[in-house]
């Protein structure tokens, strides 16, 4: 099973959500940015490492905050979901054609990739 790991970066009680870009998997769904943790990698590093790729800007990850198994037609992942500080919002977009700061209760309003819905829906229930 192949590990992915995601950015949960907030900002002003609004997190960061980006947008697949066309050609891409999942194209055109919502997703909380980051990428696969390459062998070796703790999620922590495999998400700074991603999060610079994908997006052109420096963060500090944190500690993981979900986890979700997820089945896609061509196997499974692991979504481990790490909370990010991000250094800039001054973004160069490479695999995602949008990024929006979206406040927690509007999270389930965005059409998400599937394995992001669970970790989306326990940010977005009030504790």
């Amino acid at each position: 099973m192949k590990t992915v790991v995601a950015a949960i970066a907030v900002r002003d009680g609004k997190v960061l959500l980006a947008r697949r870009k066309p050609g891409e998997s999942n194209a055109g769904l919502w997703e909380f940015p980051g990428g696969t943790v390459k062998e070796g990698e703790t999620p922590q590093r495999a998400l700074e490492r991603e999060i610079f790729e994908e997006l052109g800007v420096r963060a500090k990850a944190g500690p993981v905050v979900a986890r979700n198994e997820y089945r896609y037609p061509d196997g499974a992942i692991m979504l481990v979901a790490v909370q990010a500080e991000l250094e800039s919002a001054d973004f160069k977009l490479t695999d995602h054609d949008l990024v929006e700061w979206v406040p927690l209760a509007e999270l389930l309003r965005f059409d998400l990739s599937p394995a992001d819905i669970p970790i989306a829906r326990e940010l977005a229930t009030p504790p």
